[in-house]
């Protein structure tokens, strides 16, 4: 009786269709790409969002420097006290991303170009985090210095590099909201001035008036306590119920990437002239 010696099992190889198929995605993926980097390289309205962030965030640093004398301030403390000013404007660009398109027409023409949207919408996503994440790094960097030509000291080094990181994840983050929220409106007026009166209205009024278990979950200003700031005048019951950083960072995340989702179902399902 002979037997047969076992022998390993070949690797499967990738069928010749997949591997195709594969490859047009990533095509498809890379064009995308392409394709919206040169639309948010030649944007003027970026432009100017990217100057005002430097020049907000220096003067706010600078005047913040100077004005407040009450307590010891360093530059590692103050480089992310105007990061809201940065959010701001990395939402208003992830608005403008898509709505400005869909006002001028030129989204239809995209969508004839590529036809399958979700390319398009994450390319979109993908190249509007970086430019919130930029907008933030040029508004930390020129904090820091407005911080430092007000004479503030250095501080602790090492926070710099922990809330920095928070720093950036919070203005990527609301870059991609803005996006969001542009999929869902359309409309650049419209989008904007309802994202503007919800963070410096309605989550003031809401903060107010609901209890702190759940008024910390309103998403601006979970955004902007997980950088570490904005507790100096909350009352105890605020404090008391204060989530860790991780945790906020956690809610504004889970809140962009939703809205963004949202936005991406509506436009998979809307006509586009």
């Amino acid at each position: 009786m002979t037997t047969t010696p076992l022998m390993p099992h070949a690797p499967a190889a990738v069928s010749p269709g997949l591997s195709r198929r594969w490859e047009r995605e990533r095509r498809a993926i890379a064009d995308a790409l392409r394709s919206e980097r040169i639309k948010l390289a030649t944007v003027r309205s970026n432009r100017v969002l990217f100057g005002l962030t430097v020049v907000v965030d220096a003067l706010a640093a600078y005047a913040t420097s100077k004005l407040v004398t009450d307590e010891v301030l360093t530059v590692s403390q103050v480089f992310v006290y105007p990061a809201v000013f940065t959010a701001v404007f990395a939402a208003i660009a992830g608005v403008l991303a898509i709505t400005s398109e869909a006002q001028h027409g030129t989204l239809a023409a995209t969508f004839i170009a590529q036809p399958r949207r979700r390319y398009v919408i994450l390319a979109k996503a993908i190249l509007t985090a970086g430019v919130g994440i930029a907008f933030g790094t040029a508004g930390m960097l020129a904090a820091a210095l407005g911080a430092a030509t007000g004479g503030l000291a250095l501080g602790r080094p090492s926070d710099l590099a922990l809330t920095g990181g928070y720093a950036l994840l919070y203005t990527g983050a609301a870059a991609t909201f803005g996006l969001g929220l542009g999929l869902l409106v359309h409309h650049s007026a419209g989008a904007v001035s309802g994202l503007l009166v919800w963070w410096f209205v309605a989550e003031n009024l809401l903060r107010t008036f609901t209890p702190p278990t759940i008024g910390r979950y309103l998403p601006f200003d979970a955004g902007y306590r997980m950088l570490g700031v904005g507790s100096d005048f909350d009352t105890p019951e605020i404090l008391a119920a204060t989530l860790h950083r991780s945790q906020y960072a956690l809610v504004f995340t889970a809140y962009s990437l939703l809205t963004l989702v949202a936005g991406t179902v509506v436009l998979s399902r809307r006509d586009v002239a």
